[in-house]
């Protein structure tokens, strides 16, 4: 497998495994929770945090095993998402800055420099629950970012200005949180940045809304696959009024299912694919009208 390779839905879609070795089991099983721990992988669907959740669970380190195993813990193994803590939207605040290189020449400079009154700028965010925001208030040494309050107390974190140093692959933005430092491992894929810190892989939608001005009238409410697979369910008809977070759509695909969400209230306008159809990325699936 290399760069830009692609990876077609016609074939296993098994790309990659890990093995681990260990004296005894509960050997084996520490060290594959290590391994996982550290596995950091973006654009490929993996089974990463499952696999991570169940080394933890109590059953299968006590070998508890038959096949009703992830039904039975499916709360455990199968969580609903977590929403971004405020300290997860900072980290993320901090990549979008570290990303935003100076250029040449004064006129692109991201400094934040104002005549007369200090630049605040909101960055856009979207995580399971749905729109976040950090308001970013520009200073002479770096910039105060302040995490919106959706999910508990959001204290202000002051990120100081740093010469920009983006690797090829991501950014890694460090924190002073209190007496303590956080940091995360942050790659941008499309208009996904994924947060790899403690263990933890959080996805969080970007939205640049300078790159995207005037789009929203004509984009609508579109939907569109998040990897090659399967049509395995319609949950909803032409015509049907759906409310924000209501399934819409099941997808089959790296032999998992993958359900389809209404991101905001509104009126189905338009299904474009019916059960056992197969569906390229990127493809819209379904269109919605959003409630004005």
């Amino acid at each position: 497998m290399r760069r830009n390779d692609a990876i077609t839905p016609y074939y296993d879609p098994m790309i990659a495994k890990l093995i681990v070795w260990g004296e005894d089991r509960a050997v084996a099983r520490r060290t594959m929770a290590q391994a996982l721990a550290r596995f950091q992988v973006v654009g490929p669907a993996t089974n990463v945090d499952f696999l991570r959740r169940l080394m933890a669970d109590p059953a299968f380190a006590e070998a508890d095993l038959d096949t009703g195993l992830i039904e039975r813990r499916r709360d455990a193994l199968l969580p609903q998402p977590r929403p971004a803590g405020a300290e997860d939207l900072v980290l993320a605040a901090a990549a979008v800055l570290g990303r935003e290189q100076d250029g040449p020449d004064p006129w692109s400079s991201h400094d934040g420099w104002r005549l007369g009154t200090p630049l605040q700028r909101r960055l856009a965010f979207v995580d399971s629950s749905g729109p976040r925001e950090v308001l970013l208030t520009y200073t002479a040494d770096g910039c105060l970012a302040q995490p919106d309050a959706t999910h508990g107390e959001a204290p202000a974190v002051f990120l100081p200005r740093r010469a920009p140093q983006v690797p090829a692959e991501g950014w890694r933005p460090l924190l002073q949180v209190g007496d303590r430092l956080a940091q995360a491992d942050a790659v941008f894929e499309d208009e996904t940045l994924h947060l790899f810190t403690a263990g933890r892989h959080l996805r969080l939608g970007y939205v640049d809304r300078l790159a995207h001005a005037g789009e929203a009238a004509e984009e609508g409410g579109r939907l569109t696959a998040p990897m090659p697979g399967k049509v395995v369910a319609v949950l909803v008809a032409a015509g049907s009024a759906v409310s924000k977070g209501e399934p819409l759509l099941v997808m089959e695909a790296m032999k998992m299912e993958h359900t389809i969400t209404a991101p905001d209230d509104g009126t189905i306008e338009q299904i474009h694919y019916g059960v056992g159809d197969q569906v390229a990325e990127g493809e819209a699936l379904v269109a919605i009208r959003q409630l004005d």
